[in-house]
This record gives structure tokens, C-alpha cells and sequence, in this order.
């Protein structure tokens, strides 16, 4: 029914910039909450940042100021972009979205992109 597809990873130096985007495709859904999660080797996944339908956002401490998330509800789409990059950021990142489908709710992963920064 629904699929999200990322795109945008890749391999940067230090400081600079990725912008990741995820697009959804299906139909007969309602897209709510959006968001990006990644995982480094070793690590557990965890949450980069968030965004509802009216654009409230929400973001982790380690990438407050240099991370942006945004929608654009008419392409079904949800963008990260990625500045001021770390090594630490390096990770596989995914897509998240919660939709409402025939009034249930559900949750659907990307396939993951890889994001590497070299220091």
C-alpha cells in the first residue's frame, strides 16, 4: 500500500553539507508525523528529528542547529537537510512516517541511506 523511498546519502569531508529526502508513494492514506532516524555500527537507532502535518519539528540535542527537517505535503515528500556535518553523524539513516490508512494508523520505514563523514 505504501512505500517510502530515500535518497540523498553519500560520502562528505567534515563540515560539510547532505541533504536526504524520502518519498512516499501509495495512495488511499493520510500522512501524519514524519521523521529520521539513524543507526551507527554498533549503536541503537535513534531520533534526528520529527516534523506533524502543521510543521511542528522537534530534534535531537546532538544535531540541534545544524540539522533542518521540512515537508512538502503536496509531493508526499520529507527532506533532511544536513549541515556543519561530523563524524559522529556518520550512520545509516532512515525514513519514518505514520499514516492513518482506512481510519487505522500504522508506521512505515524507508530502506535506509548510508551518511559518511570523513574527518
Amino acid at each position: 500500500q505504501v512505500q517510502l523511498v530515500e535518497s540523498g546519502g553519500g560520502l562528505v569531508q567534515a563540515g560539510g553539507s547532505l541533504r536526504l529526502s524520502c518519498g512516499v508513494s501509495g495512495s488511499d492514506f493520510r500522512l501524519n508525523t514524519m521523521g529520521w532516524y539513524r543507526q551507527a555500527p554498533g549503536k541503537l537507532r535513534e531520533l534526528v528529528a520529527r516534523i506533524t502535518p502543521d510543521r511542528t519539528t522537534n530534534y535531537a540535542d546532538s544535531v540541534k542547529g545544524r540539522f533542518g527537517i521540512s515537508r512538502d505535503n503536496a509531493k508526499n515528500t520529507v527532506y533532511l537537510q544536513m549541515n556543519n556535518l561530523k563524524a559522529e553523524d556518520t550512520a545509516v539513516y532512515y525514513c519514518n512516517a505514520e499514516f492513518t490508512i482506512y481510519s487505522n494508523r500504522a508506521v512505515y520505514w524507508g530502506q535506509g541511506t548510508q551518511v559518511t563523514v570523513s574527518s
